[in-house]
């Protein structure tokens, strides 16, 4: 998996770096860490602004200008409204929600974090992430968890937006 990162970081600086026409690639990155002392999962997302704001407005028909001068308590809502029933988490079975904490912005990036409390132990971990996919059908949507004390990665597409981690 480790390779496929790699090889996508690439592709993604050779084109930035190339003079040939520009394709815009569709990418979004999730941290997860289970912190056993703390009986926590700690969630980070990094989402394009942009991208993000058009698939919410494309799913609740409304103008969403989250990460923006323009945002207003809707759009924060209607974002996590949207990432609750996009990038769902089973753990050992179990659907667990997320708890939004907080957002920043760093140049076109919306960096979110969420945590789940309460997980004592995980022995079945389970991921759904179709964010951003209805719109953009090229969205890959890259896991990077430590669950374990072991580094595990996923890569979630439009044909495959559901993994596990062991």
């Amino acid at each position: 998996m480790a390779k496929i990162i790699r090889n996508i970081s690439l592709l993604v600086l050779f084109v930035s770096l190339s003079s040939m026409a520009v394709h815009k690639f569709y990418t979004s990155i999730y941290q997860i860490n289970y912190v056993s002392q703390k009986k926590m999962i700690q969630i980070t997302s990094r989402i394009f602004i942009d991208d993000l704001n058009e698939a919410i407005g494309k799913r609740y028909k409304t103008k969403c200008n989250i990460g923006t001068e323009k945002e207003i308590p809707q759009d924060e809502a209607a974002m996590q409204k949207y990432l609750a029933e996009k990038f769902i988490l089973k753990v050992n079975g179990v659907s667990k929600p997320m708890s939004f904490r907080s957002k920043e912005i760093e140049a076109n990036v919306l960096i979110c974090y969420f945590r789940i409390t309460d997980i004592p132990k995980i022995t079945k971990f389970e991921i759904e992430n179709s964010a951003l996919i209805e719109s953009f059908p090229e969205q890959q949507n890259i896991i990077q968890a430590n669950i374990t004390g072991e580094k595990q990665s996923l890569l979630l597409t439009a044909e495959n937006f559901k993994g596990m981690l062991k």
